[in-house]
Formats: C-alpha cells, structure tokens, sequence
C-alpha cells in the first residue's frame, strides 16, 4: 500500500510530494520529492502529520460536554456532577459512550488514547464477574473505532489523606494496591491496546501504597501516570498530612522517572520543577480542561527547560482537538508572560506526536520514518481557517490556524479509519455520541 502526500510535516519542515509505503501496519519507506502519485496510491491532499496522540483521558467525562456550564462554581463542584455519570454507567453503556468518543477523536486526528481508567467496579464497589468488565469495554470501544489505546489502570484506593472512599468513590477502589495490581495484572495488551498504570493522586493512593503502584509498573516496564498538584488544596491537604508537597511525596515513594508522566502539574514549586525535571519525568497539559475547570496554568516551559518531555491530553473533553491543545500550551503562556514564541511550531507537534506517543508507551510511533507504525493525519489546507499560507509554512497553520474539523484523513496501522471528514467504521457519529449519552443522563 502508497500514500501519496500532497504535504508532509517530516518532524523538522514541510516537504511536498512524499510517497509513503506501507507494509504490516508499519512505515517501510518515505521517498521525498514525488510530484505526483504513483500508480495505485491513495492521495491525501492538504498536510499530513504523524497520528496525533492524546495523552490523557476520561472518557466518560465526554457526556458533562455543556452540562457543567450551567452556572459558577470550581473543580469540586464540577466533581459533584461528574460523580453522578459515573454512578450510572454500566460495561455496555460505558463501551457505547466511549466508541463514540474514539471516534469523534479519529474525526479529530488523534490515532492514540490514554485512558486514565477508574471506573473499574459497580455502584457500591461490588465486583462483576469479570473484574476488567470496565477496562475490557473500554479496549473493544477502541478497537471499534479504529484507534489505539494504552489502558491506564488507576489505583484509586481513598478520598483523601486517611479518608476511606465516598459512596461514589467505592466504584473505583480495590480497597489496596496489592488488590489493585493482582486485578490488572489479569489484564492483556493486542495490537491495537498496550496497558500502563496509573495513580490517580496522591490524595486517592496512600503514602504507604504508592510504591506497590510503581514497583508493579517496573515490573512490567509499562507506562505510569499519576494526577499532580492540579488543584492548591491537594498541595495543602499533603503538606499537611506529610509536611512535604505531593511532588516530593511521589519522589521520596520511587514514583517519578523517564516512564512516569505527571498529568497537569499546575501548582508547583521550584524544587517540584527541578524533582520532576531532573528525574526526566513527563508532563501531560491538557489546556482546555485547565481553563475549563479554571486550575490555572501549569509551569510548562521551566518544566521542559529542566528535562521534562510534554505531553497533551483533552482530558475532561470540553473539546476534543489536539491541535487546539498545542495551540493553548503557547498561548496560555503568552498571556502569563506578555511575551510570544515560547515553543516553535514544530516544538508543539511534537508534543502532540511522537512524545504524547513515547508517554502511552508507544515509542514505534508518532513520526513519518521507516519502522514506525503506519499512523496519520491530514489536515485540509483550503478552508476557511488554513486557506492562504504557504504550503511550507504548513506547521504553523496547523498549529495557530487549523481546528479539529480541518481533519481530512486518519490513518491507523495504514487502514484509512476517517476519509474526507467520514468516519468509516462510525458512520454518524454525532448520532452515537447523542444516544450513548442520552442513555447515561440522569
């Protein structure tokens, strides 16, 4: 199989006319200056990058899209009426809910998820027959949609420092991390699905359990993510109970490290940045939940300049457009500093590429070179927004310019998952999307 590119982003410029061969799922070739497609290709027209990888997901959260915009209120507010979806969900109606959410993320560009997955029980903690009956849901869900997935299986263990779950916390909790790591030890990667771990705060893992947690994502040398100091009241509820921030609580229990990435890490201190980015541990941004859910803006430039890779994730959902994202990162800096260009164009693809990728554990992906996994995205060059730039300046447009419905085509493992802006295994998916969510609306 040939693609034939009219554009593509090649990690450091644009080069026109690029025929890519495909092989097993994989890149086998990448061959520059072809002004035309050869023989048999499939032509993608407009600029195609890597596959877009989102870093960080909840994809229940999906179904709070305008509902929690009704009023004021702050993040725990917001969890209020979180909790009352997750209440509801069930392993089909939770497969149905987020297929349609993988595929408006297909439509968007995005051809990897991690899914920073809690939901594991029924109401009231109670098992089902398969313990991973969640988790499971979740992998066909993306399967079906045509994207990958790392299943980030969090242990969710309190609701504070010594406070056992809520009501709506015992869905989540497998009472210990012992009991946590023996249930995902039972779950199994494929083709399509790599499993990493998750803690999901140091409020919700106890001191003491965090490195069972760690220790069982060594073994198994798999991904592991863990939300950081989103809110100052995690920093205060820490300090108090340890004397030391939750950055240093994770340090000191063997957390941090080149495969552990720290999901928002908004309210640090400097000793944080340097814990962090000494330890090369990532950092995912997830901009438009931050400024949704108004957390505030994250360090991500002193986080970077101290070792740390970045990633990016639509976390909550409010929107699904990785290139927004990237956008965000920067701008949202801008406006904290009242100065411009803090990352290049090509900086922030990457952070939507091949590091948010390297951070799911995919390091075979998210660039156009030979060995890498057949994975692609082509943005239109000729609508409203990305109309009049140069084709060289392709990133840039990309980046500043484009939105998610500028996406053309998704490629996944060289199949073609979205073409010209149609999902091909999801035919109306504002129609699953309405469905799926109207069945868990309370």
């Amino acid at each position: 199989m040939t693609y034939w590119l009219e554009h593509a982003w090649l990690g450091a410029h644009v080069e026109s006319g690029v025929a890519v061969t495909v092989a097993d799922g994989r890149i086998t070739a990448v061959r520059p200056g072809t002004p035309a497609p050869p023989p048999g290709a499939e032509a993608l027209y407009g600029l195609t990058l890597p596959g877009l990888a989102n870093a960080h997901s909840h994809a229940f959260h999906r179904a709070l899209r305008g509902t929690v915009q009704v009023g004021s209120g702050t993040f725990w507010t917001w969890r209020e009426v979180m909790y009352g979806i997750a209440e509801r969900l069930t392993p089909d109606s939770y497969y149905a809910l987020a297929r349609a959410a993988y595929a408006e993320m297909a439509l968007a560009g995005i051809t990897c998820v991690g899914e920073f997955h809690y939901l594991h029980h029924a109401p009231g903690g109670t098992r089902y027959n398969d313990p991973n009956a969640m988790g499971q849901a979740l992998i066909a869900a993306a399967a079906d949609a045509g994207i990958r997935i790392t299943l980030l299986d969090t242990a969710y263990l309190s609701a504070g420092f010594g406070d056992p779950p809520n009501r709506h916390q015992l869905r989540f909790s497998d009472g210990t991390a012992d009991a946590w790591a023996e249930r995902a030890d039972a779950l199994k990667g494929s083709e399509h699905a790599r499993i990493g771990a998750a803690v999901h705060s140091v409020r919700a893992v106890p001191a003491a359990e965090l490195g069972t947690v760690a220790d069982w994502a060594r073994r198994q040398q798999a991904p592991l993510h863990v939300h950081l100091s989103e809110q100052t009241a995690e920093n205060d509820a820490c300090r108090a109970a340890h004397g030391r921030t939750p950055t240093r609580l994770l340090a000191d229990h063997g957390v941090l490290g080149p495969r552990t990435t720290a999901v928002h890490a908004t309210h640090l201190t400097d000793e944080d940045i340097a814990l962090l980015g000494g330890s090369t541990t990532g950092v995912c941004m997830c901009p438009t939940t931050e400024r949704d859910l108004a957390d505030g803006i994250g360090p991500a430039v002193a986080l970077q300049e101290q070792g740390s890779p970045l990633s990016l994730g639509s976390d909550s959902h409010a929107v699904i457009d990785l290139l927004e994202e990237a956008r965000a990162m920067e701008l949202n800096e801008r406006l904290r500093t009242r100065t411009r260009g803090h990352w290049t164009a090509a900086a922030l693809l990457r952070a939507a590429t091949a590091d948010g990728h390297a951070a799911l554990g995919w390091d075979d992906a998210g660039t156009l070179a030979p060995g890498a996994l057949a994975d692609l995205t082509t943005i239109r060059l000729d609508s409203v927004r990305t109309a009049g730039p140069l084709p060289r300046l392709g990133a840039e447009t990309a980046v500043f310019a484009a939105t998610a419905a500028d996406v053309r085509h998704t490629v996944v493992g060289g199949r073609q998952i979205v073409r010209d802006g149609t999902h091909t295994r999801v035919p109306d998916v504002p129609t699953a999307l309405a469905d799926a969510i109207a069945a868990v609306r309370g």
